[in-house]
């Protein structure tokens, strides 16, 4: 779909896993891709060098910039810590208003419940404002994950001071 639509994918450059996966296909439909690894990762997540460009960078925080300056809107397939990790620094950046791009989470057999869990909990306790949850749109079915990218809305300017102020 990816390919179809002219949407390049940026990912963090490594050959293995899911991402792998998704690189892989992108490219076989004629697609462009643009991985970013940090150096000590090329060994071990196998970087790609068949992607459209190979970014090495020095550090895991130069990659995440570097993702982020080059995307329009995150995708968050199912993971692991790496994954949580890079989902909510995107988010909190959103939270605070440096960014308002889309934040889509595939929840391919609920793989995501906990974390919308998570963030309802963290409202709950009065550590942010009700809306702070829908920072991160939640798809069941691939077929949804783009056209909600497409018709996100942007967090409203509420966001970020409400849960602070004194009641």
């Amino acid at each position: 779909m990816m390919a179809e639509r002219g949407i390049r994918l940026v990912y963090g450059g490594g050959a293995v896993g899911l991402m792998g996966i998704v690189a892989k296909t992108v490219l076989e439909h004629g697609g462009e891709v643009i991985g970013i690894i940090p150096e000590f990762l090329m060994t071990v997540e196998v970087g790609d060098p068949g992607v459209t460009e190979l970014i090495v960078v020095d550090t895991m925080h130069e990659r995440k910039a570097r993702m982020f300056g080059l995307s329009d809107a995150f995708v968050v397939l199912p993971g692991g810590l790496g994954t949580l990790d890079e989902t909510f620094e995107i988010a909190t950046w959103k939270q605070l208003q440096l960014h308002a791009k889309p934040i889509v989470a595939l929840n391919i057999d609920g793989c995501w419940d906990g974390l919308r869990t998570l963030l309802d909990s963290i409202v709950r306790g009065g550590f942010a404002h009700p809306s702070m949850p829908k920072l991160i749109s939640m798809v069941e079915s691939v077929g949804d994950v783009l056209t909600t990218a497409e018709t996100a809305v942007s967090p409203g300017a509420e966001l970020l001071p409400s849960h602070l102020q004194k009641k």
